[in-house]
């Protein structure tokens, strides 16, 4: 008979402490503590290989702690905690000279050499936009179409006014503060943006990145902290919440049974997907001098025009999207850990911050998300639903659309999200660059 003493739980082989449970993005926290040994003494022994091999080791191990700690913490992983700190602890680290100088080699190799960001941006780009269902995308726009645009121009109205009041100039405020919230995330908005805005200025990336990232981050706490609070307006008015139903009459019901189940993992097809995000790149790079627009926006145009013309076999579209899909689940933390590194500059990532420029962005925001409220309701949408997707047209990519709507108990609303974080952060990508190009 057993003794209670043996129960399952509690002899010694069925003991288990927090430590041995406890995993550091997934990864047991024994092997992610025996990997990172072996990393820090390669790097204080100047045995790190200075190439793509420590550089992965170094953003990968750094990404995937820096991100579980973001994670963890209460309410600031709800506001983007994990990407914050993958951007503001690295940079903080080479502000104040305590990074490691041949962990800081291997990342430059990587990440300038090598260029590790466009790779990653093609995979982003490639993916997301051919990953999307055609049906959704084009129907699930036109629905969209008109609150977006109206909660676009209002959003850069009420930022370029509010700041004329606080004194900032117009355009600084449109290309640096407003672009930046409306452009769809940091990989696939930030990183687009300042490509182009650095061929087209002439001024380094780094500085352009360290100038637009505090506001994407502001922009994706107000969202969050907005949708919210239309959740609980939407309880205690029910008239002005379809409780996750975007359009009165339901046909965005019947369009979301257009979405197919993921195609199961096909490592051939992830290859396809690779080249077909290097390849639309590389086209990008091509068109370039022709056209006078950036390569990486090129890409984007390229890619949207592809999709809704069928261009490309539906196989190599699931391959772009499952490569898309690889790189943002196990690269984006690393790439953030990169572009903190050495592309923010700590000094003027603190110096961003102060209460005007933080309302400049709130008020784009707010003002984007009362338009789509009214807008929507115009529409025969409901307020609440149709403000919550207005929203996330100013979050952090698909992470942001997460919190956004995890904010409201509203993920099913996820694929209008994405049109609107895609689409819409695309569209103004491609308008900021032509405009910086022209009047810049």
């Amino acid at each position: 008979m057993e003794s209670p003493s043996m129960r399952s739980g509690d002899t010694p082989l069925g003991r288990r402490t927090f430590l041995s449970t406890l995993t550091i993005g997934g990864m047991p926290l024994a092997m992610f503590a025996a990997l990172a040994l072996v990393t820090v003494l390669a790097a204080v022994t100047g045995k790190l290989p200075n190439d793509m091999i420590g550089g992965f080791a170094v953003l990968m191990l750094s990404g995937l702690l820096l991100g579980e700690i973001g994670r963890r913490i209460p309410v600031f992983r709800h506001i983007g905690g994990p990407a914050i700190l993958c951007l503001f602890v690295p940079s903080a680290l080479l502000g104040y000279k305590l990074m490691d100088d041949a962990a800081l080699k291997a990342i430059t190799t990587t990440m300038k050499t090598a260029n590790l960001q466009y790779l990653y941006i093609a995979c982003l780009v490639a993916g997301s936009m051919l990953g999307m269902n055609r049906k959704i995308l084009v129907q699930g726009f036109l629905k969209m179409f008109v609150p977006l645009l109206v909660g676009t121009v209002t959003a850069i109205a009420a930022g370029v006014i509010v700041g004329l009041l606080f004194g900032y100039d117009p355009k600084h405020t449109f290309f640096y503060i407003v672009m930046p919230i409306l452009g769809g995330g940091i990989g696939e908005g930030i990183l687009p943006l300042s490509i182009g805005y650095s061929e087209i200025t002439g001024q380094a990336q780094g500085h352009l990145i360290a100038m637009m990232v505090p506001a994407a981050l502001i922009g994706n706490v107000v969202a969050i902290l907005a949708s919210g609070l239309l959740k609980r307006f939407g309880e205690k008015h029910r008239t002005y919440s379809g409780d996750g139903t975007l359009v009165k009459s339901g046909d965005d019901q019947a369009l979301l049974k257009e979405q197919k189940a993921e195609a199961a993992l096909d490592l051939r097809l992830m290859g396809f997907g690779l080249l077909l995000g290097c390849t639309l790149f590389i086209l990008g790079m091509l068109l370039a001098p022709v056209t006078g627009i950036p390569g990486p926006v090129l890409m984007i145009v390229a890619a949207a025009l592809l999709k809704v013309a069928r261009a490309i076999p539906e196989r190599m579209e699931t391959g772009a999207y499952q490569i898309y899909k690889f790189m943002s689940t196990n690269l984006t933390f690393a790439i953030l850990v990169g572009l903190g590194t050495l592309f923010v500059s700590w000094d003027k990532l603190v110096g961003a911050f102060s209460p005007a420029y933080f309302v400049i962005c709130a008020s784009t925001v707010a003002a984007m998300v009362v338009s789509g409220f009214f807008v929507g309701a115009w529409l025969k949408m409901y307020p609440v639903e149709a403000a919550i997707i207005t929203a996330c047209h100013s979050g952090l990519g698909g992470t942001g659309d997460v919190a956004i709507l995890s904010s409201s108990n509203r993920m099913g609303l996820m694929p209008f999200a994405q049109i609107s974080t895609r689409i819409g952060g695309a569209g103004m990508v491609v308008l900021a660059t032509l405009m910086m190009k022209w009047f810049g």
